[in-house]
């Protein structure tokens, strides 16, 4: 009997974690989507992004066996160079798959082993939206000396790459130059649910943001959006994500609390994934002004639960309007935000099912079009 290829897959963290945002959505989409192809190995971490405490009733540095794959849980005393490289050598994986940039354990560590010729597993990386211009902007002395080191030990001429759209290909190709191949293929979506409308009373608006909570998500941007929107309509903001940088809630804390009254803000924490989408039905907008998003998991899982969303320009989800399905616009033009906010705010009900339908739409025409199992097949191949 033919064996399946076996894919390892590093990523720092997994199910059941949820704070380091879209990267787990990716992993674990892309391990349930093709472990009937492949025989998935699944290396992470033993607790959630910031989180002092492992996750309950897992059991940490050993494989398990979990939904038909192999998970290993790594405690923070297990991680160090010779584990890792025991742990490739027993596994013996046909690829390597790495789900990130500039991890040291899940990352870094795994290409200086390629490098060394301790490892013969063909490696794919994907950056997950870390070359992108906007993530690049922050901690850039430290990002650009380790992809300097990078192209130096020239490994590169034997790694392949993942990009999910046409601009994180020009962005691998500018950061990594010399990186065998970059292989377009967009990441594999969350379901989309059966539709299910919300009421809308006119001259109110109840909109929600779901992300980490950090310079490149562009919060600040929203308040002060907020702050500008006329005081004849009443609006909420539900904030949902990991806090990831403690100064810059503190100026978003301080622009909440110059707030006009008619708008209302509150922080409700982090969300699990499984919740997201039920979540998101509870509200009329989805709202990211993000500076850079190589997918955005929950941007498609806000369309895919039949809510417009209004979002940058700088995400592969273009052309929205044009769909009825929500707004993508330049971050010069903030008065295109308010113009937004406070259209939909005007709405009846009859005005805005329109809108929530053609999100629903389009998020369903795009999970029944794409053939990317068959892409994914080509890329581990």
């Amino acid at each position: 009997m033919m064996l399946n290829p076996k894919i390892l897959l590093f990523t720092d963290w997994y199910a059941p974690g949820f704070k380091g945002g879209g990267p787990i959505r990716s992993a674990v989409n892309f391990a349930r989507e093709m472990s009937s192809d492949y025989d998935i190995y699944i290396f992470t971490a033993d607790r959630d992004l910031g989180d002092t405490k492992p996750y309950d009733d897992i059991e940490a540095d050993t494989w398990i066996r979990k939904e038909n794959m192999h998970i290993f849980y790594a405690s923070p005393q297990w991680l160090g160079w010779r584990n890792i490289k025991n742990l490739i050598r027993t596994t013996g994986p046909d690829f390597i798959y790495l789900n990130s940039m500039y991890s040291r354990y899940f990352t870094i560590y795994p290409l200086l082993l390629y490098s060394l010729g301790k490892v013969s597993s063909q490696i794919i990386l994907a950056p997950r939206g870390m070359l992108q211009e906007g993530a690049m902007q922050y901690k850039t002395g430290k990002k650009k000396l380790f992809l300097g080191v990078l192209r130096n030990i020239r490994i590169l001429k034997n790694v392949h790459a993942h990009a999910t759209d046409e601009q994180e290909k020009k962005d691998i190709s500018i950061q990594l130059s010399g990186i065998s191949s970059v292989k377009v293929i967009p990441n594999f979506s969350a379901p989309v649910q059966t539709y299910q409308a919300t009421m809308k009373n006119m001259g109110e608006i109840n909109l929600i943001f779901i992300s980490r909570i950090s310079s490149k998500k562009n919060l600040i941007f929203l308040l002060t959006v907020l702050g500008r929107v006329t005081g004849s309509i009443t609006a909420k903001l539900t904030i949902r994500g990991t806090i990831e940088d403690d100064s810059y809630w503190e100026e978003c804390k301080t622009l909440i609390n110059k707030l006009p009254g008619n708008v209302r803000v509150n922080y409700d924490g982090p969300v699990s994934n499984e919740r997201v989408c039920s979540l998101i039905q509870q509200y009329h907008l989805f709202v990211l002004p993000t500076f850079g998003e190589n997918f955005g998991h929950a941007i498609f899982e806000a369309l895919a639960a039949g809510r417009p969303v209004l979002i940058s320009d700088q995400t592969p989800w273009r052309h929205l309007e044009q769909q009825h399905a929500g707004w993508d616009l330049p971050l010069d033009d903030s008065r295109r935000f308010i113009n937004v906010i406070e259209n939909i705010a005007e709405m009846d009900n009859t005005a805005f099912e329109q809108w929530s339908r053609g999100a629903w739409e389009y998020a369903k025409a795009h999970s029944e079009n794409t053939k990317l199992r068959e892409q994914y097949k080509d890329l581990f191949s």
